[in-house]
């Protein structure tokens, strides 16, 4: 008779050693009962909890189709499988092949008595299994309320100290942080990315990153402080790395984008109201569409979801470039209240210290490392000392060190504006280029909350208190008039609109130029979040 050995030990206080043993058993077995042994197949450190993990059994199973040899001998059966239905499966595929499976320990043969036998031994398998799943998940619930790492892959932005306790990375928490602003202030994930790979960032792994390094970045509710096992929710476990009012921003976003087919368009069809128009039939998502004439004109709409793929809804159309120009020029309209503007000024100006979410991350830890210094110190004036309180020593100056550089740098790197400049930046809404897609996009994201479009009028919802303003069907009318009367699209560079803002601007003077206004990445944040808070 032809046998091969299978052998297969777990992580689970197991070792390398231990499937030497197996070996040694199974042989001294199959001499004993006269069997040749023709090959082994052996997994190592592989759970047997499902047999489609473990390559070396999947291979036994295909070999034993070439009729190799007749029995397959296991040191007990629950190394063959510790699921009876995978065990019912795999048994019945071999004996299908003229296969079958013995026990080099257990007393199993093919008697009622045997097979009673291998039924008990496999109920205990799946009984240990279970309880060892269940002492797992309850040694983990335990960490995560005792606010320890669980183990697995490590989380971007924390790394993990002796006592199995988050802690901030130096090194990658300004990137996280940074993510996370950049995608709030309207910056797409793919540019984020691509701005980290030429950085040269890596992974926690050490590899090059993807697309969904970012988005996963994004979704991740750890950076809150918050940190979860099944049901076990525990808040403020470590410290955060972003404020609920950014994270959520930025949850609105990444919903938005999911359910938007626009949203990945090419340039030439971006379609600026993406995520905030809807239908005022049924209040379902408008989406960008087109379609080409015969004479090969392309014409671009805005069409209710549910009436072009349920056909749930009777809106019809309506054109884009349209309900976009009438959309911009009423929002810079609402710019010329005076008071609104100077109120976003002041509160910027007064929230500048504020909103600065890396800089209060790094002075809490340098506030945590003089604590931990003095600690040492207070142990070694008592005569403890040891190479590790020294190493320990070492790396805290070191990490003190390179805190107080990234510090300095954040403060040069984000300094105060003064309230000119950021009358400046405002001011620059009212002068936008309206051939400039990307130009539209900063102001439709920071003031316009939605637009409901109806067959007699259009609703457009500011981000600001009573923020509303309907356009009923004359004077939609009398726009697409005076548009095709327009010698040229671009009249309204000297309409009063524009005029205001040029003089508005020119009332003080600036000692920063208006590139370096728009290079600060917070300040558009901060309008939005001004804004909103109004509502």
């Amino acid at each position: 008779m032809k046998a091969v050995i299978y052998a297969r030990y777990s992580s689970d206080n197991q070792r390398e050693e231990s499937i030497e043993g197996q070996l040694r058993e199974c042989s001294a077995f199959a001499e004993r009962k006269g069997y040749t042994i023709v090959k082994t197949y052996a997994d190592r450190a592989i759970s047997g909890k499902k047999a489609y993990n473990r390559p070396q059994f999947m291979q036994m199973i295909a070999d034993s189709k070439q009729k190799l040899f007749d029995t397959v001998i296991v040191w007990k059966i629950d190394r063959f499988s510790r699921d009876k239905y995978d065990s019912a499966f795999y048994k019945n595929a071999l004996k299908k092949n003229g296969v079958s499976v013995i026990s080099a320990k257990e007393p199993i043969d093919d008697t009622p008595e045997g097979q009673l036998m291998e039924s008990i031994f496999e109920g205990f398998s799946v009984y240990y299994i279970k309880d060892l799943s269940m002492k797992v998940s309850r040694g983990m619930t335990e960490n995560v309320l005792n606010y320890k790492f669980n183990g697995g892959a490590l989380t971007f932005g924390y790394l993990i100290d002796e006592n199995k306790h988050f802690q901030l990375n130096p090194d990658t928490t300004p990137i996280v942080q940074d993510i996370f602003i950049r995608y709030a202030e309207g910056e797409s994930a793919r540019n984020i990315l691509n701005s980290l790979i030429e950085q040269g960032v890596k992974n926690q792994r050490g590899k090059n990153l993807t697309y969904s390094f970012v988005t996963n970045i994004l979704k991740n509710r750890r950076y809150l402080g918050e940190y979860r096992f099944k049901d076990t929710v525990v808040e403020n476990a470590f410290t955060p790395l972003v404020t609920p009012e950014i994270f959520n921003k930025c949850q609105e976003r990444l919903s938005a984008n999911k359910r938007n087919p626009a949203h990945f368009k090419e340039v030439a069809d971006k379609y600026i109201l993406t995520g905030k128009i809807f239908c005022g039939h049924c209040g379902s998502t408008m989406s960008g569409v087109s379609g080409t004439s015969k004479t090969g004109e392309v014409h671009r709409y805005y069409h209710c979801r549910k009436a072009k793929s349920k056909k749930t809804c009777d809106k019809k159309r309506v054109q884009k470039d349209l309900i976009e120009d009438i959309v911009i020029d009423y929002t810079m309209n609402i710019l010329n209240d005076y008071r609104l503007i100077n109120q976003i000024v002041n509160t910027c100006f007064e929230l500048q210290s504020k909103e600065n979410t890396r800089l209060p991350v790094m002075t809490n830890r340098m506030k945590q490392i003089k604590k931990e210094f003095d600690n040492i110190m207070t142990a070694i004036k008592q005569g403890i000392f040891s190479p590790t309180i020294k190493e320990s020593l070492d790396n805290l100056e070191q990490e003190k060190a390179d805190l107080e550089l990234a510090i300095a740098k954040e403060k040069i790197e984000r300094p105060t504006l003064s309230k000119e400049q950021i009358k400046y930046w405002i001011c620059t809404f009212k002068m936008i280029d309206k051939d400039d897609d990307t130009q539209k996009q900063r102001l439709i994201d920071a003031f316009v909350n939605s637009i409901y479009v109806y067959d007699d009028k259009i609703l457009i919802t500011y981000n600001y208190k009573d923020g509303e303003k309907c356009v009923d069907y004359d004077e939609i009318q009398k726009y697409m008039n005076k548009k095709e009367n327009s010698d040229n699209h671009k009249d309204y560079q000297s309409s009063p609109i524009n005029v205001f803002g040029e003089a508005f601007c020119a009332k003080s003077e600036f000692s920063t130029s208006s590139s370096d206004i728009v290079l600060v990445p917070s300040l558009k944040l901060y309008v939005m979040t001004i804004l909103s808070s109004y509502r």
